[in-house]
């Protein structure tokens, strides 16, 4: 889930202007660049970059949680690094080709966040999507996106006909099903800027943005707190044109190898940040079906890039195959294995909540590597 865009117009562009007063050198860069995030600045080490794979190394001395993107134009998300902490540090690596761009800050993880205008020239020595074995992991991916893609849509299309039947019961059943489906590929949504927030939004961050709660959590809620559907058939009808309209964009967009690999690293913080605190469906508490969603839609990606990471860091596959597995042993107890139902958050433990949690902080860490051997590959 990506947080909506709040930040007022005319305030943003008064603090980038602030901001970019002291920001990049004139000097094209390649390679490895810098990024120093706080609550009200974003300097990056260059604004002139060199075609090709880019490593922006973000550091947060800030004190709120803040995540760093690169937009192209229409806020086409090329790469995006969330939930980094204060006085933390992540790698986000990007494959821009030549043109202009923007690298945004986000402190507080909302907004439009500060930009600075990124221009992009010359060509790559070699473009990732060169590569055979990128280009087959891409095309691997590709395919788990379609049939994922697939179901996604009939799923929606059955809850959001029991939503607007009236049927509770229905309804309540089919919601963590068909969200499993969304939970697998949901890198592929966050490329497309507010499609992602105003269908997988929270009440909280809607609040906070003044804007209208929409989508699966805005129906959850009517359906837990309210136990009816009562009013729920606009926001039915807009899930599943938003769903609808997302799926068409992915298809027509797919995946680099590379944003392949950013992804698999970003659906384990859509666990950080959202499934194991409970937050992200906090009136059903089915938060475990989308926990096991995220963690299979991360291990298809690494699937598919296994091949070249095999040929480039064997040790690290192994590390990830060994972590992998230790995420589901710690989840899948959790699971009726006879119905297929996973224990629902609130009924968890706090002693059950931090050993998930202290899985998915193991897995992260060479998870974030991923995208470095890849760049590295072409």
């Amino acid at each position: 889930m990506t947080s909506r865009f709040s930040f007022p117009a005319v305030g943003v562009l008064t603090l980038a202007a602030l901001t970019l007063s002291a920001c990049a050198s004139d000097g094209t860069a390649s390679g490895a660049l810098t990024v120093k995030a706080s609550d009200s600045s974003c300097n990056i080490s260059s604004s002139k970059l060199e075609a090709g794979p880019s490593t922006f190394k973000v550091t947060n001395g800030g004190s709120k949680v803040t995540e760093f993107y690169v937009y192209a134009e229409g806020d086409r998300i090329m790469g995006e690094v969330e939930n980094i902490g204060p006085g933390l540090s992540r790698d986000l690596v990007v494959d821009l080709p030549k043109g202009t761009y923007e690298g945004a800050c986000k402190p507080g993880m909302i907004g439009d966040g500060i930009r600075e205008t990124l221009t992009v020239s010359g060509e790559a020595a070699k473009k990732l999507s060169d590569s055979e074995e990128l280009t087959a992991a891409a095309d691997s991916y590709e395919r788990y996106v379609k049939s994922q893609s697939d179901a996604l849509i009939v799923k929606t299309e059955e809850f959001v006909a029991a939503v607007k039947a009236g049927n509770v019961d229905e309804a309540k059943t089919l919601f963590p099903i068909a969200r499993t489906y969304w939970e697998r590929i949901e890198p592929v949504a966050e490329k497309f800027g507010d499609l992602d927030p105003i269908t997988d939004g929270r009440e909280p961050d809607a609040i906070a943005e003044g804007v209208d709660f929409t989508g699966w959590h805005r129906i959850e809620k009517q359906l837990w707190v309210s136990n009816n559907t009562k009013g729920m058939d606009k926001y039915a009808d807009q899930l599943l044109a938003n769903v609808k309209k997302i799926v068409k964009l992915g298809q027509d967009a797919p995946l680099t190898a590379l944003e392949l690999a950013q992804g698999s690293k970003a659906l384990l913080d859509e666990v950080a940040t959202g499934k194991i605190t409970g937050e992200e469906d906090e009136f059903s508490h089915t938060d475990l079906w989308d926990f096991k969603a995220n963690i299979e839609g991360s291990q298809a990606a690494i699937a598919s890039l296994r091949p070249v990471l095999e040929a480039q860091d064997p040790e690290l596959v192994k590390d990830l195959d060994a972590k992998f597995k230790l995420v589901d042993a710690e989840l899948n107890q959790h699971q009726d294995m006879t119905t297929g139902d996973w224990k629902f958050y609130d009924e968890l433990t706090k002693d059950q909540v931090k050993k998930l949690s202290d899985a998915v902080a193991a897995l992260s860490e060479p998870i974030s590597k991923v995208a470095a051997v890849v760049a590295a590959s072409a």
